[in-house]
């Protein structure tokens, strides 16, 4: 994820200037007032006055057909990007899905941005070109997908393109919904957007039920033999 690494690179020399700082005691030689409940001094940062502050990428709210769907992160090599989804079946009913992703990009103003959407990305790149096959979502099951582009600029005359907002819907016909993005979809001039089918996600750690402790020993001795 890209926003993490950012926050990191912050919090880093946020600790490093404390840690580099002389310690002062009080003009007036009176204890300061203890941290409040909960609070660790050693590990609370306050904010700068003035500094802007983060946003967490807000979480996607369940839609009234019972989906929600979120952007997992950009993997990026050589030019080549690649951007999970994720569709959660929110709501409490089956959720059938088969197909591809419907995206739209907009720009910093809300424009629509010119892009070829390619179903799968051969064009692109290989291993995202499975073919579509019927999912039915039970609540709370999951389903992936990937959008795939290069950010590369192979024409010096054409102004390189930028996607900061993202509209997905699950199919082409059904409802489209904003997906938060962590940062621009930067498709230099290419003008191509590849979109891999939807899967079955797997449960992973985080889906997996914690599993129930075993009962205490008991404490009652056993019967003696017969």
């Amino acid at each position: 994820m890209r926003r993490p690494a950012r926050l990191i690179g912050v919090l880093t020399g946020v600790t490093l200037t404390a840690a580099c700082a002389p310690a002062q005691g009080p003009a007036d030689g009176r204890l300061p007032a203890p941290p409040p409940t909960g609070v660790d001094p050693l590990t609370t940062v306050p904010p700068r006055p003035g500094a802007p502050t983060a946003e967490p990428t807000p979480a996607a709210t369940c839609s009234p057909e019972g989906i929600a769907i979120t952007e997992l992160g950009v993997s990026a090599a050589m030019g080549l990007r690649a951007m999970g989804l994720e569709l959660l079946n929110c709501g409490d009913r089956p959720y059938e899905l088969s197909g591809y992703p419907a995206v739209t990009l907009r720009d910093a103003d809300g424009d629509p941005v010119k892009v070829r959407i390619i179903p799968g990305a051969k064009p692109i790149t290989s291993g995202f070109d499975h073919p579509p096959t019927r999912i039915v979502l039970a609540p709370g099951e999951r389903a992936g997908a990937a959008l795939i582009w290069r950010n590369l600029v192979t024409d010096p005359t054409v102004v390189a393109t930028d996607g900061t907002e993202l509209d997905v819907a699950p199919v082409a016909g059904r409802p489209a919904y904003p997906v938060a993005l962590d940062g621009p979809i930067d498709l230099g001039n290419t003008g191509r957007l590849g979109v891999s089918a939807w899967e079955r996600r797997r449960p992973g750690p985080a889906d997996t039920p914690t599993p129930a402790a075993p009962p205490p020993p008991s404490t009652t001795p056993p019967a003696n033999p017969l």
